[in-house]
Protein backbone atom coordinates (compact mmCIF):
# COMPACT_ATOMS: atom_id res chain seq x y z
CA UNK A 1 0.00 0.00 0.00
CA UNK A 2 1.42 3.28 -0.75
CA UNK A 3 0.44 6.87 0.25
CA UNK A 4 0.79 10.06 -2.05
CA UNK A 5 0.08 13.48 -1.32
CA UNK A 6 -2.70 14.86 -3.40
CA UNK A 7 -3.57 18.36 -1.54
CA UNK A 8 -3.69 20.17 1.00
CA UNK A 9 -6.92 22.52 1.52
CA UNK A 10 -7.32 25.78 3.01
CA UNK A 11 -10.45 27.84 3.62
CA UNK A 12 -10.35 31.78 2.05
CA UNK A 13 -12.83 34.45 2.77
CA UNK A 14 -11.99 36.20 -0.84
CA UNK A 15 -11.40 33.54 -3.63
CA UNK A 16 -10.45 36.19 -5.77
CA UNK A 17 -8.42 37.63 -3.95
CA UNK A 18 -6.28 34.94 -2.68
CA UNK A 19 -6.37 33.66 -6.14
CA UNK A 20 -4.48 36.49 -7.39
CA UNK A 21 -2.23 36.13 -4.18
CA UNK A 22 -1.04 33.03 -5.07
CA UNK A 23 -0.64 33.99 -8.49
CA UNK A 24 1.36 36.78 -8.02
CA UNK A 25 3.34 35.25 -5.33
CA UNK A 26 4.21 32.09 -5.80
CA UNK A 27 2.96 31.47 -9.37
CA UNK A 28 0.48 29.09 -8.63
CA UNK A 29 -2.26 28.52 -11.52
CA UNK A 30 -5.84 26.92 -11.22
CA UNK A 31 -5.98 23.02 -12.10
CA UNK A 32 -9.48 22.28 -11.42
CA UNK A 33 -12.54 23.78 -9.79
CA UNK A 34 -16.02 22.55 -7.96
CA UNK A 35 -18.48 24.86 -7.86
CA UNK A 36 -21.80 23.74 -5.29
CA UNK A 37 -24.93 24.31 -7.64
CA UNK A 38 -26.51 25.85 -4.95
CA UNK A 39 -23.29 28.11 -4.99
CA UNK A 40 -22.94 26.86 -1.55
CA UNK A 41 -19.33 26.64 -1.91
CA UNK A 42 -16.21 27.30 -4.50
CA UNK A 43 -13.56 25.19 -4.35
CA UNK A 44 -10.42 25.79 -6.77
CA UNK A 45 -7.10 23.78 -6.95
CA UNK A 46 -3.86 25.32 -7.60
CA UNK A 47 -0.87 23.30 -8.90
CA UNK A 48 2.77 24.69 -9.36
CA UNK A 49 2.76 23.11 -13.42
CA UNK A 50 5.94 20.95 -11.81
CA UNK A 51 4.25 18.22 -9.50
CA UNK A 52 0.70 17.02 -8.71
CA UNK A 53 0.26 18.32 -5.69
CA UNK A 54 -2.43 20.85 -5.25
CA UNK A 55 -3.24 23.61 -2.85
CA UNK A 56 -7.08 23.83 -2.28
CA UNK A 57 -8.95 26.73 -1.84
CA UNK A 58 -12.26 26.36 -0.62
CA UNK A 59 -14.84 29.76 0.05
CA UNK A 60 -17.70 29.12 1.41
CA UNK A 61 -20.67 31.19 1.25
CA UNK A 62 -22.33 31.10 4.60
CA UNK A 63 -19.05 31.87 6.15
CA UNK A 64 -20.06 34.65 8.46
CA UNK A 65 -16.65 35.95 9.94
CA UNK A 66 -14.49 37.82 8.09
CA UNK A 67 -11.53 35.96 9.03
CA UNK A 68 -10.53 32.38 10.18
CA UNK A 69 -9.21 31.97 13.77
CA UNK A 70 -6.14 30.35 12.60
CA UNK A 71 -4.56 29.91 16.66
CA UNK A 72 -1.50 29.90 16.63
CA UNK A 73 -0.43 29.59 13.19
CA UNK A 74 2.21 26.80 13.70
CA UNK A 75 0.30 24.85 10.28
CA UNK A 76 2.09 26.20 7.40
CA UNK A 77 2.99 25.12 3.88
CA UNK A 78 6.45 25.43 2.40
CA UNK A 79 7.94 25.87 -1.19
CA UNK A 80 11.60 25.95 -2.43
CA UNK A 81 12.10 28.42 -5.09
CA UNK A 82 14.94 28.44 -7.54
CA UNK A 83 16.02 31.77 -6.89
CA UNK A 84 15.73 32.84 -3.46
CA UNK A 85 16.97 36.35 -3.40
CA UNK A 86 14.92 37.62 -6.09
CA UNK A 87 11.62 35.95 -4.54
CA UNK A 88 12.67 37.55 -1.23
CA UNK A 89 13.13 41.16 -3.12
CA UNK A 90 9.45 40.37 -4.98
CA UNK A 91 8.38 39.38 -1.42
CA UNK A 92 9.10 42.18 0.71
CA UNK A 93 7.87 44.48 -2.53
CA UNK A 94 4.39 43.15 -2.32
CA UNK A 95 4.38 43.51 1.47
CA UNK A 96 4.09 40.12 2.17
CA UNK A 97 7.14 38.52 3.87
CA UNK A 98 5.80 37.89 7.75
CA UNK A 99 8.95 37.10 9.20
CA UNK A 100 12.50 36.30 8.56
CA UNK A 101 15.01 33.55 9.71
CA UNK A 102 18.68 34.86 8.36
CA UNK A 103 20.50 32.58 10.63
CA UNK A 104 18.02 29.42 9.09
CA UNK A 105 18.07 31.25 5.45
CA UNK A 106 14.46 30.70 5.51
CA UNK A 107 11.11 32.93 5.25
CA UNK A 108 7.95 33.22 5.38
CA UNK A 109 4.88 35.44 3.82
CA UNK A 110 1.27 35.48 4.86
CA UNK A 111 -1.26 35.39 1.91
CA UNK A 112 -5.13 37.57 2.72
CA UNK A 113 -6.13 35.43 5.50
CA UNK A 114 -2.78 35.37 6.98
CA UNK A 115 -2.12 31.89 6.24
CA UNK A 116 2.18 31.59 6.56
CA UNK A 117 4.04 30.04 3.65
CA UNK A 118 7.66 28.92 4.14
CA UNK A 119 9.71 29.68 1.39
CA UNK A 120 13.45 27.78 1.02
CA UNK A 121 16.04 28.06 -1.03
CA UNK A 122 16.83 25.38 -3.51
CA UNK A 123 18.22 21.86 -1.89
CA UNK A 124 21.60 21.07 -2.33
Amino acid sequence: MVFRFDHNNINVTNLEKSMAFYKEALGLEPVRDIVAEDGSFHIVYLGDGEGKHCLELTWLRDWEKDHYDLGDNEFHLAFTVDDFDAALKKHKEMGCVCFENEAMGIYFINDPDDYWMEVLPPRK
